[in-house]
């Protein structure tokens, strides 16, 4: 599900170091035995339409990766499963997550959900920046800038 959900991007930038569909196995098993760290299958009538891993820090919590199969992507799945997320850890008032800065439609889904850029950019190569977001929130309630 990982590779399918992150085939296009792997193609478009060919980053094989970051891209979550270049991983190998063991490094996705450890992400899933790591403390803290849940995954979370989104299922919608019975269909796996794509997966999510929350890293609960106690009161912050980082998303990292999401991702939703091609057929499915641009249906709101990632919008809602982001903000069950968030309810789910109503402890976490620190919201973190990165994702390529360059892709338009990613950083208009976090911003759109509350997310500000940090500031913080990272190159991975020549027209691929990952950008850091964050979000605080109250009892699950968006609560001013960072």
């Amino acid at each position: 599900m990982q590779v399918r959900a992150f085939h296009e991007l792997l193609e478009k930038y060919r980053d094989y170091d970051t891209n979550p569909a270049a991983e190998p196995v063991g490094k996705i098993t450890g992400r899933m035995q790591a403390p803290n760290s849940c995954y979370y299958f989104l299922v919608d009538g019975g269909e796996a339409v794509g997966f999510m891993r929350v890293q609960n820090l106690g009161a912050s919590c980082r998303v990292s990766p999401i991702g939703i199969l091609p057929e499915y992507q641009g249906r709101g799945y990632a919008q809602q499963a982001m903000l069950l997320a968030e309810k789910l850890y109503p402890q976490a008032s620190l919201w973190e997550l990165d994702t390529i800065g360059e892709e338009a439609k990613l950083c208009h889904l976090y911003e759109k959900l509350g997310y500000r850029r940090t500031g913080r950019l990272k190159e991975i190569k020549p027209g691929m920046t990952l950008v850091d977001y964050k979000k605080q929130t109250t009892g699950g309630q968006t609560y001013g800038d960072l």
